[in-house]
């Protein structure tokens, strides 16, 4: 099933059948009926909050099969968005070859407006906040931590949301509790927190830490907290090989680290790359190594 969708990167879908109302830095969410929304996955990918030109083939429909994947691991702690359809239902047949195998059927939620964000190892922005203040996001932690190193249990650091080519912005619980309310607040702390204990432990089994990820959540018809959006790929979180972990340096990475780190080292006429759009130009090495790390991450994921 997977060969069929690599073979042509899809850089933005274009539907005829359904109405645009979304698109996203990754995906475009079409209406179907007033209660259900399409997702559709490309295969574009963003860095430093600019989308770059080129797509990576299959990543779109690795990053769907990732999402369904965990989505059934973590059914019974929170409900999901998925309706159980199959997205190839609602679409013309000219429409299929671009949901095929990359495509949601969802149900349409009031999202929340911040971002759960859990992490369990010092990493990224967590890392340099932790730096200059020896805290994240209010959360106070142990004197005298390196880089990557491994916390003494998982913390809840929320964002909110950016709009789109914006930084999302990290905040205190109690920020949250100011946006969302103490009950929900605490509610998407408490699931959050169990969402990760349980992936990072099957990841490890696995070889992969998880060292941090971000949840997104909406309200349902009836008030129901219900998990949505993607889930725990390698776009939403930080994917470390376990063999090549090493606190006090960032390890290599199943996620757009690779891209990341080859953006840093680029010029544009002459001067470092300033992360603003457009961004430099990909070369097919960075291009081809970047879909084999997505690959490789939802391999060792799911074989037996």
């Amino acid at each position: 099933m997977m060969e069929n969708s690599t073979t042509a990167a899809l850089l933005q879908s274009s539907l005829t059948s359904l109405p645009l109302i979304a698109r996203g830095k990754v995906r475009e969410n079409y209406a179907v009926g007033a209660d259900r929304l399409l997702m559709v996955a490309s295969d574009r990918l963003s860095a430093f909050d600019v989308i770059l030109g080129e797509p990576i083939p299959g990543k779109g429909a690795l990053l769907t099969q990732m999402a369904l994947f965990w989505f059934d691991k973590l059914h019974d702690i929170v409900p999901n968005h998925l309706t159980g359809e199959d997205p190839l239902s609602v679409v013309s047949p000219a429409d299929r070859v671009q949901v095929q195998d990359r495509s949601m059927l969802v149900k349409r939620l009031t999202p929340l407006p911040v971002e759960a964000v859990v992490r369990g190892y010092l990493a990224g922005s967590g890392w340099a906040e932790y730096q200059r203040h020896g805290e994240v996001c209010g959360v106070k932690l142990p004197a005298g931590l390196v880089n990557a190193a491994k916390l003494a249990a998982p913390i809840f650091t929320p964002a909110t949301k950016a709009e789109m080519g914006e930084h999302d912005e990290n905040i205190s619980f109690e920020r949250m509790v100011e946006i969302i309310g103490q009950d929900l607040a605490t509610r998407v702390r408490d699931i959050s927190i169990q969402l990760y204990q349980r992936a990072a432990d099957f990841a490890l089994s696995k070889g992969i830490i998880i060292a941090d990820t971000k949840f997104e959540f909406g309200l349902d018809a009836a008030g129901n907290l219900t998990l949505m959006d993607e889930v725990l790929t390698p776009d939403s979180s930080r994917y470390w090989p376990v063999e090549s972990y090493a606190p006090g340096s960032n390890p290599p990475s199943y996620d757009k680290q690779f891209v990341r780190d080859w953006l840093e080292q680029a010029e544009v006429d002459g001067k470092p790359w300033g992360k603003t759009a457009p961004a430099p130009a990909l070369p097919a090495e960075v291009i081809e190594k970047t879909a084999a790390k997505y690959r490789e991450a939802l391999q060792r994921l799911t074989l037996p």
